[in-house]
């Protein structure tokens, strides 16, 4: 199974630089999307049902804002939306789809550059999202966690890593929690496959980082220890445009 997560930044406006066309070409089996920014009502038909995929959508209530999708070709057991707790929900942040052997756990998290009280949020919402994907595991399957987790784990992880010591994405106590989430057993799939390769998945659009190649690698797929037998690849794709970030994908194997 293919799995792919990407920030699209908009679903409407990568819809017209070609996504539908690189779903097409590219056929994942399933295709995570954070912040889709976009309203029920908003929704057309092309976007809401592709060929050969089911597709659930969870909105945040702020127009323009947030919001997280899943396109799968296997239709899931279930699906569910948010963590359960109000404070978080309401911004859309997080769908899951129950599998026969794994929970996929869809999330854009938090930025916590805009405030001390965002940074505090960001980090609130990391340990609920642990006590969350903890709770699925106690259920007896283990969890893919993807998703735009807006932190980048080590310094190899960004372009410029001494300059950015006191901003928000690099802080030593956002690190902490990525450090957190392997303790407790996850593995980032990516590192695993490629431990010592400076890849990026974000590229600021104010800078023309992109150009440069001075980007962020803060989109991730997290497994949990359960699911290390089946993983067979992982990997960043740096040639797709059409957002300020690219896919991210691993492959699974039951």
């Amino acid at each position: 199974m293919r799995i792919y997560s990407w920030n699209v930044n908009g679903i409407r406006a990568v819809s017209r630089k070609g996504f539908l066309d690189w779903v097409t070409d590219e056929q994942p089996d399933v295709l995570a999307l954070q912040e889709i920014r976009i309203q029920p009502e908003q929704l057309k038909d092309k976007l809401k049902n592709l060929a050969g995929y089911y597709s659930y959508f969870t909105f945040g209530e702020k127009k323009g804002y947030s919001g997280v999708a899943i396109y799968s070709k296997i239709e899931p057991v279930n699906v569910s939306h948010g963590l359960g707790i109000n404070r978080f929900d309401y911004e859309g942040r997080v769908i899951t789809a129950e599998y026969e052997n794994f929970y996929l756990v869809n999330i854009y998290f938090p930025n916590g550059k805009r405030s001390k009280k965002r940074l505090q949020y960001k980090l609130d919402f990391y340990d609920a999202t642990l006590e969350y994907c903890e709770r699925l595991r106690e259920k007896g399957k283990g969890v893919v966690l993807c998703g735009d987790y807006n932190t980048a784990h080590h310094p190899i992880d960004l372009k410029n890593p001494d300059t950015n010591q006191d901003t928000s994405g690099f802080l030593p106590i956002e690190r902490e929690w990525l450090d957190k989430l392997e303790d407790f057993g996850y593995l980032d799939t990516y590192r695993d496959f490629h431990p010592e390769k400076e890849t990026y998945s974000w590229w600021s659009y104010r800078t023309r980082a992109r150009e440069r190649d001075s980007g962020w690698r803060i989109d991730y797929h997290f497994i949990s220890a359960e699911l290390k037998p089946y993983l067979k690849q992982a990997d960043i794709l740096t040639e797709v445009m059409g957002s300020d970030h690219c896919p991210v994908t691993v492959e699974l194997e039951f």
